[in-house]
């Protein structure tokens, strides 16, 4: 019996401790729930295309989105040629998510008779709460390839090889809020044939593009690329295309004007020759739908 007297003080300590450890367990227990989830951004862009160039966004998991492209001439052409709508330079392609942080397109432009085709992954995903990043990180990598028919001249020395351009690039964007959504992209073109000797085949970009969300369905979207070492002569000049999206359910209507005509990467990056101070500007459009192949993960939209 003493032996158990001598134990109350003891058992009293040990219980106001558990009592006060439990105290404080709660209270952190609390601040963690207090913690906003995390959540993922979406719709930072309209689209997988901002103008000519690809955004950090890619079509989810098994969704396929068929891609129709028109550009027209220059508009300086005059009334003669309806302002470039007498002629056009047509790309339809595929676009098809393998995952929600994977996907792959490919293509075929009418300019030069040009196969293209693609694989982006999201490295990194935008979001809010804890443990959230303030932005998306995106990989890009593309490969076109020009069949004109060659004349009999060149088939003595150019292989299939000659024909091939590569393009890598870095897309990193944030949604800064529902207005306002920014992407930096730079860059590396490689093209294993050039039109002339002084022509670098590596080529070395930096892009800086955004959109303006004006109304619900209505945006302004605005992409520039610079290169660190273009040549000098008015076969090369900076990308800029200025264009609005319109969403409407399942498609997103783009217009843009551009001093650029070719739609691929390898294309409007290199081969841009239009000077926007000169009047040689582009007027073109794309149409995207997509297309469910799958069950639709159930999200909310920030």
């Amino acid at each position: 019996m003493k032996r158990i007297k001598d134990l109350i003080p003891c058992i009293t300590i040990f219980l106001c401790a558990s009592m006060g450890f439990s105290q404080d367990l709660m209270e952190i227990i609390e601040e963690t729930d207090s913690l906003p989830a995390k959540q993922f951004v979406y719709s930072t862009f309209a689209s997988s295309r901002l103008a000519s160039g690809h955004t950090v966004e890619s079509p989810g998991k098994q969704e396929l989105v068929l891609i129709i492209s028109h550009r027209f001439w220059r508009l300086d052409d005059g009334i003669y040629d309806m302002f470039g709508l007498d002629n056009a330079t047509i790309r339809i392609g595929l676009d098809y998510g393998i995952t929600d942080r994977l996907s792959a397109g490919f293509g075929r432009s009418t300019y030069n008779k040009t196969f293209d085709g693609y694989l982006k992954y999201r490295i990194i995903h935008q979001a809010t709460g804890e443990k959230g990043m303030p932005f998306s990180l995106t990989y890009l990598t593309s490969a076109s390839v020009n069949s004109l028919r060659w004349d009999e001249e060149r088939k003595q020395y150019l292989d299939f090889v000659h024909r091939v351009s590569y393009v890598h690039q870095v897309l990193m964007a944030t949604k800064l809020n529902r207005i306002f959504s920014l992407q930096f992209m730079p860059g590396f073109v490689h093209k294993n044939l050039v039109e002339k000797k002084t022509d670098p085949n590596d080529m070395f970009l930096l892009g800086l593009g955004g959109k303006i969300r004006i109304a619900k369905i209505l945006s302004l979207n605005i992409e520039y690329y610079y290169f660190a070492n273009r040549p000098d002569n008015e076969r090369f000049m900076h990308p800029l295309a200025i264009g609005f999206d319109i969403e409407t359910g399942g498609h997103v209507f783009q217009l843009l004007f551009s001093n650029s005509q070719p739609w691929f990467e390898s294309g409007f990056f290199t081969e841009t020759n239009g000077q926007w101070r000169n009047g040689d500007i582009y007027f073109g459009f794309h149409i995207q739908r997509t297309f469910s192949l799958g069950s639709k993960p159930d999200w909310g939209k920030l």
